[in-house]
This record gives C-alpha cells, sequence and structure tokens, in this order.
C-alpha cells in the first residue's frame, strides 16, 4: 500500500480538487483507493455525499485516527491512500507527512502563495518527507509560471513538472461529485490530471493500474522462486 498526502499550511491552494482528482483517477484505473479527509470542514467528504458513484471511497476521521485508519486501510488489501489534509494544522501535517511515502504541495502561482510555501517547506523537513510543489491554478499564458517554479526551487523544494491549469471544469465538475475527467473525458483538464496520476504513481513506485499490478506481481515472483 502508499500513501500520497496533499499539505500546504495556506487555504485556498487546492488541496483538496488535487486530492480528489488523484484519487479518482487511481480508482479508475482500476485500484483500491481510499482518501481519508483530515480536514475539519470535510470537503472531500461532503463531495463523496453528493457523488452518484460509491468510489472512490472517502472516510473522514479525526486526525487522531490516522494510524489505526492506515492500517485497516492495509489489512483491506488497498492499493492506495491518499490523505487531504487541513491548513494552519501542524500537527496534523507533521503526522500525515511521516505516515506518507510522497507528499504534494498544490501552490497558485501568486505572490501570496510563494511567501507562505517556505512555511510548509520547514515543517516538511522535519518530517524528512519526499515532497514536490504542484502548481495549480496556472493561468494559460504568461511567464508567472516559470518564474513561480524558481522561485519555489530556490527555496529548495523540486516541483512537478506537470502543472494543473486555471480550468472551469476542475470546480465546476465538483459541483455534482464528479471530478473533470468525468465531466470532460476528453478535455484538456482530464489529460492534465491522468499526466499528474501516471507521475505520481512513477514517484511512489506504484504500478498505474490493476493491469500493471498484475504484471507486477508476476515479475516479484519469477525474482523471488
Amino acid at each position: 500500500m502508499k500513501v500520497l498526502a496533499l499539505i500546504n499550511q495556506k487555504g485556498g491552494s487546492g488541496k483538496t480538487t488535487v486530492a480528489l482528482h488523484i484519487a479518482t483517477a487511481a480508482w479508475q484505473a482500476g485500484l483500491n483507493t481510499l482518501l481519508i479527509d483530515l480536514d475539519p470542514q470535510t470537503s472531500a467528504a461532503e463531495w463523496h455525499d453528493s457523488r452518484a458513484e460509491e468510489f472512490p471511497a472517502v472516510l473522514s476521521i479525526q486526525p487522531t485516527r490516522l494510524q489505526k485508519a492506515l492500517q485497516t486501510a492495509a489489512e483491506s488489501d488497498t492499493h492506495l491512500v491518499v490523505l487531504d489534509t487541513a491548513p494552519h494544522a501542524e500537527s496534523t501535517a507533521l503526522d500525515a507527512a511521516r505516515a506518507a511515502q510522497l507528499v504534494l504541495i498544490p501552490c497558485r502561482p501568486a505572490i501570496m502563495d510563494l511567501r507562505a510555501v517556505g512555511k510548509t517547506i520547514d515543517l516538511l523537513k522535519l518530517a524528512g518527507a519526499n515532497a514536490y510543489a504542484v502548481l495549480n491554478a496556472v493561468p494559460p499564458k504568461g511567464s508567472v509560471v516559470t518564474e513561480a517554479a524558481e522561485a519555489i526551487e530556490n527555496l529548495g523544494l523540486p516541483v512537478c513538472p506537470v502543472r494543473v491549469g486555471q480550468r472551469v471544469a476542475y470546480s465546476h465538475s465538483l459541483i455534482d461529485g464528479r471530478t473533470a475527467q468525468e465531466m470532460e473525458p476528453e478535455g484538456k483538464a482530464a489529460e492534465e490530471v491522468q499526466q499528474l496520476y501516471k507521475w505520481t504513481c512513477a514517484q511512489l513506485g506504484m504500478p498505474a493500474s490493476t493491469q500493471e499490478h498484475k504484471r507486477h506481481g508476476k515479475q516479484v515472483s519469477k525474482r523471488t522462486a
């Protein structure tokens, strides 16, 4: 089982949106996926309540229940757990970062967001986390993206090569419990999500689909035979 955490100490960075889209991409690929909502606002859980599909599963819990929830998920043969954390919650962020093999920090390419990301980076250094920034709500034109990436890298944090654009599909799809790739399967947002999902799987060392899991399992069996 792999654990991915979405963390940013600043509110409004797009953590929940990115978390929901990655979790749905994993579920669409046939993986047993669980999103754990650690935010008291329970935005992810409310999204699931409005959703026609039962999956991906979303579990809203108190942060103190995280380890127990992860243990239960592992015993249920879960492939991927996505942790959606709250802003301004240092202890929860630390616990999530320590439990995860990979941390993504969604960050808008705006000056206030870039100034605030330093606090999150300092927090993740305490946890010894494997972390990347993900530029989110990126405008279609301009040099702001390159400048933002350079600013983040200068703080010592690598930046994911996949950018998440400023697209209506991301917000509109969540209204009725869907994601962009479900609302517009052939859209640009869907393409971005798929690229981000595959990149995330590569960083986690995790097969991106059930077919790849089966092939990976056979390879392991042959190596250990």
